[in-house]
């Protein structure tokens, strides 16, 4: 057994999970808890004071990270013309029109994020219950149906993340990776809530952010406590 397994059974060992600590002690012990021989990505999981049955109060929005994701974001364009052209140039790993419905029709959905152009929007319908489970659609409140594509693939690649909340009103989203360093994590979990907090509909009243757990892909998940 290596000495980073022991001295993370033994971080275990002691951990309290009903405590709530602070954020900077809530992601050192993430990383400590955190052996896995990959990379491991940091979620954030948070359960907010809205009824998530109620659709005036769902919770959809995307927000930039300061510092990115750390993941390879494969972004699928629909388009055509120029403005596949400029996807490609942009930096899409995938762009078509036809074809691309075709593609996914057969299975592949080899792509994170999906963008489209308006005028896609109706080739795009038929692979909607296929591209809608995944959370693939693209959305024009999410910034994914667009005529500038350029700005729109420059924003996923850069660490854009989608989230919204479950019918039990609980929001989730990868917020880096425990290679990262404290103070990097700190900014983009910052960015997140902030993020989360202008999402709040407004007939939402009281204690909005209830419960917040940040955990790696293979660990426990630590509460922590956040002050604006």
């Amino acid at each position: 057994m290596s000495v980073n397994s022991k001295k993370s059974r033994e971080v275990r060992k002691n951990l309290d999970l009903k405590k709530v600590y602070t954020l900077s002690e809530a992601i050192e012990l993430v990383k400590k808890c955190a052996t896995a021989k990959f990379d491991e990505s940091i979620d954030i999981n948070i359960t907010l004071g809205i009824d998530g049955s109620k659709q005036n109060q769902a919770i959809r929005s995307v927000v930039t990270l300061p510092n990115g994701t750390g993941k390879t974001c494969r972004v699928a364009v629909f388009a055509k013309d120029n403005k596949a052209e400029e996807a490609k140039a942009a930096g899409a790993d995938i762009v078509g029109s036809t074809d691309l419905v075709e593609r996914i029709q057969k299975g592949d959905l080899s792509f994170d994020r999906c963008v489209a152009t308006p005028d896609m929007m109706a080739l795009v319908g038929k692979v909607g219950k296929l591209l809608g489970p995944k959370g693939l659609m693209p959305n024009p409140k999410l910034g994914t149906v667009t005529m500038d594509v350029t700005t729109a693939i420059k924003n996923i690649k850069l660490g854009q993340v989608e989230f919204k909340s479950d019918k039990s009103g609980i929001v989730r989203a990868g917020i880096g990776k425990v290679s990262f360093e404290t103070n990097k994590l700190i900014e983009n979990i910052k960015g997140f809530i902030n993020a989360l907090n202008n999402a709040k509909p407004p007939m939402v009243k009281g204690n909005y952010l209830k419960k917040l757990v940040i955990s790696s892909s293979m660990g426990p998940g630590i509460q922590f406590s956040y002050e604006q």
